[in-house]
């Protein structure tokens, strides 16, 4: 039924994924469907501060590289909101570590948990890092 549905859904732990291609967000879904992990996606920073507006994720999975305006722009955007500042981000992303230009430091006031870097990432990995932190908030809370 609907109602069955809709509270195993909220049961389930809810991940933002901001990813602006399609078919790899597409796969990353199915993946993390399979985990029971509830994911909302959104291919812009627009789309994903709109969905924020509206629900408090679990965790934010985050690609740097997005159209109109780029990740780190959206994480400082993010940490400007006060509901927003306990939200861990994954930052999963094309652009290398060494041209993020973020200091561990500033990488830990922006409360980014964890990096993968795309090419070198499997689907099992992302997948279990993200389970794994879905399972540590959900411990936490």
């Amino acid at each position: 039924s609907q109602a069955s549905n809709l509270r195993y859904y909220r049961s389930m732990a809810k991940v933002l994924l901001v990813e602006p291609d399609k078919l790899l967000a597409e796969t990353y879904l199915k993946s993390f469907k399979t985990k029971d992990i509830a994911v909302h996606w959104e291919s812009s920073a627009q789309g994903a501060v709109t969905f924020l507006d509206a629900n408090h994720p679990t965790l934010v999975v985050l690609e740097l590289q997005l159209a109109s305006h780029n990740g780190v722009e959206f994480l400082y955007e993010l940490r400007s909101h006060s509901d927003w500042q306990d939200i861990p981000v994954l930052l999963h992303t094309v652009v290398p570590l060494t041209e993020l230009h973020l200091t561990q430091t500033t990488r830990e006031q922006l409360g980014i948990v964890d990096y993968f870097y795309k090419p070198y990432t499997t689907l099992q990995n992302l997948t279990t890092r993200v389970g794994q932190l879905v399972a540590r908030r959900k411990a936490a809370s």
